[in-house]
């Protein structure tokens, strides 16, 4: 069994309705330093509407969310709609949060290579399949060795083998050390997890 380091992730009695319909009731949930944790439940159970308070996108109606908005190192994002600059490369969108913190941009290409797109490198998001700018927003969430990771489905459009890859980079970076967070349908995902959980009824089980 994995011991369990400091809480980085941490949602308390939060509460979020949209429109007069509760969607979060109330939840309580929190990740570890080196824990990945993934977090199951039908669609339109409110999974990425707890993401989007836990990264700062949103704020709930009551209770405390964190981390919150922060550096890409301190809190990296995976999205379902990506969020890739149209106008830079996937290599130059991957290579963004270490050039926003003025870091070397080295290992880039080794992740691009592990996802199998560094043949991609020079292309726009546009003039790839939705599948490979998934993977290389995958890439650009973990190039700054963030201290929290949030994910929302990031297999969802990615072939045995791509996913495969994908699952095993979110794996090692929870264990070297970030608290990853991970919503998401993939039994493949879930197999690799120190912990499942479910949101239904606007509460995590």
């Amino acid at each position: 069994m994995r011991t369990a380091g400091r809480v980085v992730i941490r949602a308390a009695g939060v509460h979020r309705a949209f429109g007069g319909v509760s969607v979060l009731r109330g939840v309580d949930l929190a990740v570890s330093s080196g824990e990945l944790v993934t977090l199951s439940g039908p669609s339109g159970s409110g999974k990425t509407a707890l993401l989007s308070l836990l990264c700062g996108f949103d704020f709930p109606d009551s209770g405390s969310v964190s981390p919150g908005l922060a550096s890409w190192s301190a809190c990296a994002v995976l999205p379902q709609s990506l969020g890739l600059a149209s106008e830079l490369t996937l290599e130059e969108n991957v290579a963004l949060p270490l050039r926003l913190a003025g870091r070397d941009v080295a290992g880039v290409a080794e992740l691009l290579t592990e996802l199998g797109i560094s043949r991609l490198g020079s292309r726009y998001p546009g003039q790839v399949s939705f599948g490979q700018q998934q993977r290389a927003a995958l890439a650009r969430a973990v190039v700054a060795r963030p201290s929290a990771l949030l994910a929302d489905e990031p297999t969802a459009h990615l072939d045995a083998a791509s996913a495969e890859a994908a699952v095993g980079l979110l794996r090692r970076v929870a264990d070297e050390g970030a608290a990853v967070l991970i919503a998401t349908h993939h039994d493949a995902v879930h197999a690799v997890a120190d912990r499942v959980l479910v949101l239904a009824d606007g509460q995590v089980r």
